[in-house]
């Protein structure tokens, strides 16, 4: 006695691949891939078919599983040679790309831009850079969409200028040498002055001169001009002034910072603190109080009442802890924590962050 295989109706024969189509002669016509291996192919950085391709197949409908007919493609091609056309539908074919991979792209440009933008950006009080969680939150703050159409560099100088506008950020200072004729160098330094070059060190030994300075980036193309009529030239040393380990930032270390932004942050300090203390906030000492049974929570190294310890674990209070338990930092109590969640609500300009 025979069987019969029962399969699902709606059953779909090929998932989670990157299908190519190409319409041609009317007829539709497409090929299984792997993901993330077209545009590999197309930019020459993978050659072997095989990887490419799920099978040299030809589909009329890859996600049915229905297959092109032979007249179809001699019609459409002009052969029946499944190879040769699998490769024409690869180079010329248009790409569908699935949800989970778009969003991958996505992402993965996203994180691209945002590490253009820490690199060349700075904060302008400590003149040191944002780190790089930072920097994404400030793109998410002001609504940025990732265009894949558009390079990540291109994008990356765009949302510079949108976050210069919300926030105090600059671009990082190129580092630059100009170099002059000793009768032009008097000439030089009147440029520099005029430039307002930050100067960083001068060598006036020899027959050409030199001065090294930090100047804005968007200058950079009107000294090149402006240096002929002193016969100088222009040598960039450092794309990026902020460098981790780099001298600029240890010659901004010395720069001084005004002292009230301290003080009124310990001003607030103590004000929330002495709110703090006229609640009672203690869950060891209310569980003490009252001798029933009692939790310890490791993350906030406290007791807790058994009947509390769930809403004990959904306060920001735990939940701050819980995060600082991730990065290895000791817990804090209930009032430390309370005043450093209003501190941080209260320093929306960012202008109090120190990297």
């Amino acid at each position: 006695m025979s069987r019969t295989l029962v399969q699902p109706v709606g059953q779909k024969r090929l998932t989670n691949v990157a299908v190519v189509r190409l319409r041609k002669h009317g007829q539709r016509f497409e090929i299984a891939c792997f993901p993330n291996k077209v545009l590999s192919w197309r930019a020459r950085v993978e050659k072997d078919l095989d990887e490419v391709l799920q099978s040299h197949t030809v589909y009329s409908n890859v996600s049915k599983g229905v297959l092109a007919k032979s007249k179809d493609l001699v019609k459409a091609f002009g052969t029946d040679d499944q190879t040769k056309i699998c490769i024409e539908i690869l180079e010329k074919g248009e790409l569908q790309v699935s949800g989970k991979e778009r969003e991958a792209q996505l992402s993965s440009q996203f994180r691209d831009i945002a590490t253009i933008v820490m690199e060349k950006t700075i904060n302008p009080e400590t003149r040191r850079p944002y780190t790089i969680t930072m920097i994404e939150r400030l793109m998410h703050e002001i609504h940025f969409a990732v265009d894949p159409n558009l390079t990540s560099k291109e994008q990356a100088l765009k949302v510079i200028k949108k976050l210069i506008d919300h926030f105090p950020i600059k671009r990082a200072p190129l580092r630059v040498r100009f170099t002059a004729p000793k009768s032009n160098f008097a000439g030089l330094m009147e440029k520099v002055a005029e430039w307002n070059a930050t100067v960083i060190s001068k060598d006036e030994s020899g027959t050409q001169p030199s001065i090294v300075c930090e100047i804005e980036p968007s200058i950079l193309h009107s000294c090149e001009e402006r240096l002929k009529d002193v016969q100088g030239r222009v040598e960039v040393l450092s794309v990026s002034a902020h460098a981790e380990g780099g001298p600029s930032v240890e010659h901004h270390d010395n720069v001084e910072v005004p002292q009230a932004a301290p003080a009124k942050e310990s001003d607030a300090v103590a004000e929330i603190s002495e709110t703090m203390q006229k609640q009672s906030i203690s869950s060891e000492s209310q569980g003490n109080a009252q001798g029933k049974q009692q939790r310890r929570c490791k993350e906030c190294d406290v007791l807790v009442d058994d009947k509390l310890y769930r809403e004990h674990c959904k306060s920001g209070w735990h939940k701050h802890n819980y995060t600082r338990h991730k990065n290895g930092l000791l817990p804090l109590s209930q009032e430390e924590c309370m005043v450093e969640m209003e501190l941080a609500d209260s320093k929306k300009d960012l202008k109090d962050y120190d990297f």
